[in-house]
This record gives C-alpha cells, sequence and structure tokens, in this order.
C-alpha cells in the first residue's frame, strides 16, 4: 500500500515512516502543505496520513486540494487538535478518518488497513504490466495468471517501481522508501535484493521487467 505523510515534526515524520516501511507499506512523506500538494500532483497514492497544523498551507487546504482530483486517495487526519468541532470540520472537508496525538501506532496500521479495504471496494487497486498484476492490498503478484511468491521487501520494491513507472530510483532513494524493512540496509542489499527480484521474475517469464539505467538507477519503462 502506497502512503504519503504529511507531517511538519522530522522525528515524527521519520518515526511514522519507518515504522509503517516496517509495517509494510510504501512510504513518501512530505513537511508541509506545498510540497504535499507537488508529490499528490506527480503520482497516485492510496492513502494520506495529514498534520492540520502545517506551516504555510495547513492540512484543511490539502484536503480542498485532494477533492478536487479525480483520482482521491483516502485521507487520515492526525492532529493535535482534540475538539469535537475540528474533528466534525475535518470530516466534512473530506477527511475518512481522524486521529488525536499522542497516539497508538497499532491503532493508526489497524486504520490504515480498514481505509484500505474501502479503497478496495471502491476501484479495483491492481497494478499490471504485460502478463504482471500485483495487488498491493492482498499483497500478492500473478504473471500470466501464477502466483509469484516474493519477500516483503521484494514486494514493496515491486510495487514502488510499479506505482511510479518510467522514474528511476537510485539504491539511496530505494534505501530511503524501504529503510523500516532492515535496520542495517545497505547499498549492497539493495543489490542483493533487485537480483533477488529480477530473478523470481525471470523465472515466472518476466526477465526483462526491471531494467537498470546506469547513474541513475532502477526503474520500471512506461512502454
Amino acid at each position: 500500500m502506497n502512503v504519503l505523510i504529511v507531517e511538519d515534526s522530522i522525528r515524527l515524520r521519520d518515526s511514522l515512516g519507518r515504522g509503517l516501511g516496517a509495517s509494510g507499506f510504501t512510504v513518501d512523506s512530505a513537511p508541509n502543505g506545498i510540497a504535499a500538494c507537488q508529490h499528490l500532483d506527480t503520482y497516485e497514492y492510496e492513502l494520506v496520513v495529514l498534520d492540520l497544523g502545517l506551516p504555510g498551507m495547513d492540512g484543511l487546504s490539502v484536503l480542498r486540494h485532494i477533492q478536487g482530483r479525480t483520482s482521491r486517495p483516502r485521507v487520515l487526519v492526525l492532529s493535535a487538535r482534540d475538539q469535537i468541532s475540528d474533528r466534525i470540520d475535518a470530516l466534512n472537508r473530506g477527511a475518512d478518518d481522524y486521529l488525536v496525538k499522542p497516539f497508538s501506532f497499532d491503532e493508526l496500521v489497524a486504520r490504515l488497513h480498514a481505509l484500505s479495504r474501502r479503497s478496495k471496494d471502491a476501484q479495483t487497486p491492481q497494478l499490471t504490466v504485460g502478463g504482471l498484476s500485483l495487488d498491493p492490498v492482498a499483497r500478492m503478484v500473478h504473471v500470466q495468471g501464477e502466483s509469484v511468491a516474493l519477500s516483503p521487501r521484494e514486494f514493496s520494491l515491486l510495487e514502488l517501481l510499479l506505482r511510479h513507472r518510467g522514474r528511476a530510483f537510485s539504491r539511496s532513494d530505494i534505501l530511503e522508501r524501504l529503510a523500516g524493512c532492515e535496520s542495517n540496509a545497505s547499498d549492497r542489499s539493495v543489490e542483493v535484493l533487485v537480483f533477488g527480484l529480477r530473478r523470481k521474475l525471470q523465472l515466472a517469464g518476466m526477465s526483462e521487467l526491471v531494467e537498470t539505467r546506469r547513474g541513475f538507477g532502477y526503474l520500471i519503462p512506461k512502454s
């Protein structure tokens, strides 16, 4: 599942990124509302974790921006504002859920999974290329209808590359996105991860899916 964290606290943003990455999410983050809207206009997200008290462009303005989009992610507001009126205002402006700080991380994960299930009921979440299909909710990969068994890190990497087809990710980019999956991650671990993913895809008949662009990184081409 692809999630955008919009939070101005560096400490909380990094902590959420590591925790959600370790829980199987593919994570992007933004420190303010303007950066969040840039991410939302560039990439597709299933879920957004949104603080309201953002510098410059606040969270309610981000909600307004999301509501103006054709494809809208589910939004969980994560805020220190604990008044009933604040919750009602955010929900009326398009938020799907509201969680007050301080919060339980396990509850946050459970609510995100619940929102993802609602998204699954509303639309088909599968990502496809050629004969390969990836279901972010069920966390299943199939090639020509046959299941491909991937490790959690391999699945997260494949989902990342599929969601951002045509964009090259360097080893450091991949480490940043998937850091929660392995505490002692290194450039070498990314090479091993890519090698393992390619080997399994090759055995399934998709040998040319993941490309290497020298000096840029790994990608799945748009065509």
